[in-house]
């Protein structure tokens, strides 16, 4: 028996990048053995043991063969035969596929550190193509390892999109691909991940509401970048660049859907893009079965996101209307990830980068005046039910209309 660490482990290790999980491949025993040493099963589909102490996993060298559709579509085969290189020829990349020993000397048969050095993301083998969801992790890792320089090798990109065309990134499960949409997206550059999937046509397949937004163009006076899909790009990347949580960045991304629904004669103007986008980014949450949190940001967003940058400009009574719908008395976390979206809409424009966003503060400022109106001296005045929120509107409008005036 013997036992390697093998995957992103070594990756990392060899980038000089901290290593958080630690896969290990057990090569020459079978199950009976690991049982007899404690580890425990717990893999259905494959042998994957946890260790007796540590709890990592340790699963047998396997090889697999296509056997269905989807990522799901494998049949397995584990032995004490595997070699180790026959286990890590069927991993998705070159830089994925290195393991070591206790010792740290490395096996490498397909050039993984040869790769590293030169940042390239290259599949292992044709065998890449079998697996739809190796075109979102490779977009992933891009993204992820884009700050060292690294780019996918035109070869893999081929196969992506091959895979792309073939019907078979419909195979994936809604759980499988926000697993990786949503890890990709708390990257350090997110955009690049949105970009692959684009170059290889992946984009068209999984959110083409997304891709259509490539080529549409904006006002010069409010957007110098003009391409909508740059746009959305930009917004994404200042989101990363200002750490905000996968809630924002979701909205970020699709904050703007309905611009890509504007009949081409109107361009480059998008009157009423925020309402004709709603049924959009319904879609898409629905698709991916994005978290609940995700799914109500991204919808107030996209309805609301012009209000933000007007909020200057907004009437007493629409600013409340936009507090009512934003529920910030009992969720004020969730109106502040609305602004701070709306902010990365207004940096996200080639030049405007570090204009200041006056709007945030206004905002913030009007939801303060809103929640400190106080409920008792409505109640002492014998206000109740329907009476007493119609009373509690006008004393927040009446704050309100005084906050305008003042600001």
């Amino acid at each position: 028996m013997q036992i390697f660490k093998v995957g992103g482990a070594v990756r990392d290790r060899l980038l000089g990048k901290p290593v958080t999980d630690i896969d290990w491949v057990v090569v020459g025993a079978t199950t009976e053995e690991m049982l007899a040493l404690g580890y425990r099963p717990v893999g259905a589909d494959f042998p994957v043991f946890l260790h007796p102490k540590s709890g990592e996993e340790y699963a047998l060298a396997r090889t697999e063969r296509k056997s269905g559709r989807g990522y799901g579509g494998f049949t397995f085969h584990a032995s004490p035969e595997v070699t180790l290189e026959e286990d890590l020829i069927r991993r998705d990349l070159t830089i994925n596929a290195m393991a070591e020993d206790d010792q740290q000397n490395l096996t490498d048969p397909y050039h993984g550190q040869r790769d590293l050095d030169a940042r390239i993301l290259r599949h292992v083998s044709p065998a890449f193509a079998e697996d739809p969801l190796r075109v979102l992790r490779v977009a992933r890792f891009a993204a992820r390892y884009a700050e060292l320089g690294f780019t996918v090798a035109p070869e893999t990109l081929e196969l992506m999109r091959q895979l792309s065309e073939s019907g078979e990134l419909e195979a994936l499960t809604a759980e499988r691909s926000w697993k990786e949409i949503s890890r990709a997206l708390m990257e350090d550059q997110p955009q690049v991940f949105i970009q692959v999937l684009r170059d290889c046509g992946a984009l068209k397949v999984l959110m083409p509401e997304v891709d259509a937004l490539f080529g549409v163009p904006q006002p010069a006076a409010h957007h110098p970048e003009i391409d909508t899909g740059v746009h959305t790009l930009s917004v994404l990347e200042q989101s990363a660049l200002h750490k905000q949580p996968l809630t924002v960045r979701w909205a970020c991304l699709l904050h703007d859907l309905g611009k890509g629904l504007t009949p081409e004669e109107e361009w480059p103007r998008h009157i009423a893009h925020e309402h004709t986008g709603l049924k959009l980014i319904k879609a898409v949450n629905e698709r991916f079965k994005a978290p609940k949190d995700c799914q109500e940001l991204a919808l107030l967003v996209g309805k609301y996101h012009t209000h933000g940058h007007r909020a200057l400009e907004l009437k007493a009574s629409t600013l409340l209307e936009l507090l009512q719908s934003f529920d910030v008395y009992r969720r004020p976390q969730r109106f502040e990830e609305f602004i701070v979206a709306c902010e990365m809409d207004a940096r996200g424009r080639k030049g405007l980068e570090q204009r200041s966003y006056p709007q945030a503060d206004y905002l913030r400022g009007a939801a303060k005046v809103a929640r400190e109106v106080a409920v008792q001296p409505l109640l002492e005045k014998g206000f109740k039910g329907p009476e007493l929120g119609e009373a509690l509107k006008r004393e927040r409008l009446k704050a309100l209309k005084s906050y305008k005036e003042n600001a």
